[in-house]
């Protein structure tokens, strides 16, 4: 039997409300022990007070003075990157063992994509879930690295405005940054580039995602067979995860090559592949895919944690 970890979740708004109900309603290895906002008035901290959760409006200087406090063993920071410093040094303060599960794009610890490269952050304190792009896209990126060498891989992740609330709003330029460096640093590209678009459509329309991978000349069944895996091993956590069509490969060669800014012209292997993501509605619309995929990495890592400190 795996030791269940006593989580608190600082943020009580979209994300963070979420993450609370999959926590509550599927989690074996988690249990809540504090819900964090700093509005007494959001949905979210009502909610999680008529599901019997502990919670605070005054942050985590408040979540520190809760009795509950004694037995949390980790943090789910759904807040925003510059607010995730201050509560992570502060909380540090009143209780050092805290593991920190940061859904911000923060990025004080290291970058985590639960399928590819959690296996090697277990023992860290604090690790990054990258962005909502990110959880998306990366695996894609690795996919194909793990294939064939990745020169540049470009993410264009477009997602309904309605999904993107007020702290995903303020994290547009921390978003761009930090997928662009995890792209490289998870994925395995020498070069990262990442664009988010809110889509202003009604009705709302569903996360959807593209990614180009320049790569060395590869064998293209290799890759597609590569990328169907991956995107299988996603869906362990994310079902609404999936290929919108099949892989799709163009060989650049001199005769057309690409321009990469910042690189220059580039030859190689061209692969796109199309995504689609639906939330699994546990709070949110199931258009809000964005949303579920980061509650959803944000839950399994926590729970392979839990395991690993059985």
């Amino acid at each position: 039997m795996s030791k269940k970890l006593k989580a608190a979740i600082i943020g009580s708004g979209n994300i963070g409300t979420d993450l609370m109900i999959k926590i509550l309603r599927t989690s074996d290895h988690i249990e809540m022990g504090a819900m964090v906002g700093i509005d007494p008035n959001s949905d979210g901290l009502a909610r999680a007070s008529r599901m019997g959760v502990a919670t605070t409006h005054e942050g985590v200087e408040g979540l520190a003075e809760l009795p509950e406090f004694t037995d949390i063993d980790v943090i789910f920071d759904a807040t925003s990157a510059g607010a995730h410093v201050h509560n992570q040094n502060f909380l540090l303060g009143k209780k050092p063992s805290l593991r920190f599960v940061d859904l911000t794009p923060a990025a004080i610890g290291p970058y985590c994509v639960p399928v590819v490269n959690l296996e090697q952050h277990l023992n860290e304190t604090n690790v990054n879930m990258v962005t909502c792009g990110g959880q998306a896209t990366i695996p894609m990126v690795a996919a194909v690295s793990r294939v064939a060498k990745v020169h540049y891989g470009e993410i264009i992740a477009s997602i309904s405005s309605k999904s993107a609330g007020p702290g995903t709003r303020a994290n547009i330029d921390e978003f761009t940054e930090t997928t662009s460096k995890a792209i490289e640093v998870i994925g395995g590209a020498t070069k990262g580039k990442a664009i988010i678009i809110l889509n202003p459509a009604e009705p709302p329309l569903m996360m959807r995602d593209t990614v180009y991978v320049l790569s060395e000349l590869a064998d293209q069944d290799q890759i597609a067979a590569s990328v169907k895996e991956m995107a299988e091993a996603v869906q362990n956590y994310v079902p609404g995860y999936r290929l919108k069509q099949e892989v799709q490969f163009d060989v650049i060669d001199e005769s057309n090559p690409v321009h990469v800014e910042g690189v220059g012209h580039m030859t190689g292997l061209k692969t796109s592949i199309f995504l689609e993501v639906e939330g699994a509605a546990h709070y949110l619309p199931s258009y809000a895919g964005n949303l579920d995929i980061m509650t959803s990495a944000a839950l399994a890592t926590a729970e392979r944690i839990a395991q690993s400190l059985s």
